[in-house]
């Protein structure tokens, strides 16, 4: 059966919604008015790093995968913070990733690139009108939180707080008050610092869906159209390693080996020295080291036979 016979009937993305996402775009040009300081160029790189990192650490590999643990009031910091990256709620965004995951690149594939193209993968599928709703079914182990709950349904409130805060400070900083933060001072910062790294920040993160099922090398039989690309790696703070995690994706780590960086690692790894996550899942060796989860199979039965044989040793010794 071919994929145009099996493919799902997708519904064109709504005209609000398009007119909606193309405004954000547009905002950014704004600056052409206002001007633009290199304080609110700073700001613009700033919040792109930072609310990647909550993207990929807290909605990804928290939220969508578990892979490591935290105390509940943290775990409100995470989604909020992940939220200022108005992406919608954290309960969207984790139980429609866990569902790409249970069907990568198969017609029920909220956005395979594969079977439906580059455009409806990296955008159409959140414009549209199909994945609108939270399947808290599938994300049943955050829904019992209330305010997770009361979060993912109020979900503009962090990007307006990050928004109202950034314009204010822009305000301080290139006019002297914040009572300047409705003029050319503060709006400046929110056309440049705000909205343009939001703007970004959706492409990196969408260019995970669309690009990572196209372009790169795949390392691991994963069943899948995954694959593993440095410099995507880099703009997304280790997400690149797109075909490691999709063959073992409840690691904290994404960058199985130490010379592929994620930078998202290292940063879960600080807050586990501060003591605000702990247990991050890592990468076994019959893992890192197989090509496909039969090999991992064979690979974990000699390496439990290799100690098994060690402890016998010692027993005799």
């Amino acid at each position: 059966m071919s994929n145009n016979e099996t493919l799902e009937v997708r519904n064109k993305p709504l005209l609000k919604q398009e007119i909606a996402f193309l405004i954000v775009h547009l905002l950014p040009l704004f600056a052409l008015l206002t001007g633009a300081t290199l304080f609110d160029w700073i700001v613009c790189a700033f919040l792109y790093f930072f609310r990647m990192f909550w993207i990929t650490g807290g909605y990804h590999r928290y939220f969508s995968h578990k892979s490591y643990k935290t105390s509940r009031w943290f775990q409100f910091v995470i989604a909020f913070m992940a939220q200022t990256s108005a992406q919608k709620g954290v309960l969207w965004w984790a139980a429609h990733h866990r569902h790409h995951h249970r069907t990568s690149d198969t017609p029920s594939d909220p956005h395979s690139m594969k079977l439906y193209g580059f455009w409806y993968s990296h955008v159409g599928w959140i414009i549209g009108p199909d994945y609108k709703k939270t399947d808290y079914k599938t994300i049943g182990d955050y829904a019992k939180y209330p305010e997770l709950m009361w979060l993912n349904k109020h979900y503009l409130v962090p990007p307006v707080t990050l928004a109202l805060i950034v314009t204010a400070l822009g305000a301080w900083v290139n006019g002297g008050s914040i009572l300047l933060m409705f003029t050319h001072h503060g709006l400046s910062t929110l056309f440049v610092g705000f909205f343009l790294s939001t703007v970004i920040t959706y492409h990196g993160t969408f260019s995970i869906n669309s690009i990572m099922h196209k372009f790169g090398k795949q390392r691991y039989e994963s069943g899948d159209e995954s694959k593993n690309s440095l410099w995507l790696a880099l703009l997304t703070l280790g997400e690149g390693w797109h075909n490691n995690h999709h063959y073992y994706e409840v690691a904290a780590r994404q960058g199985f080996f130490w010379w592929e960086i994620d930078i998202t690692y290292y940063g879960l790894k600080i807050l586990s020295w501060l003591g605000l996550i702990y247990d991050l899942k890592g990468v076994p060796g019959h893992i890192k080291y197989s090509k496909n989860k039969q090999h991992a199979k064979e690979l974990a039965a000699k390496i439990k036979e290799k100690e098994l044989s060690m402890a016998e040793l010692r027993k005799s010794a």
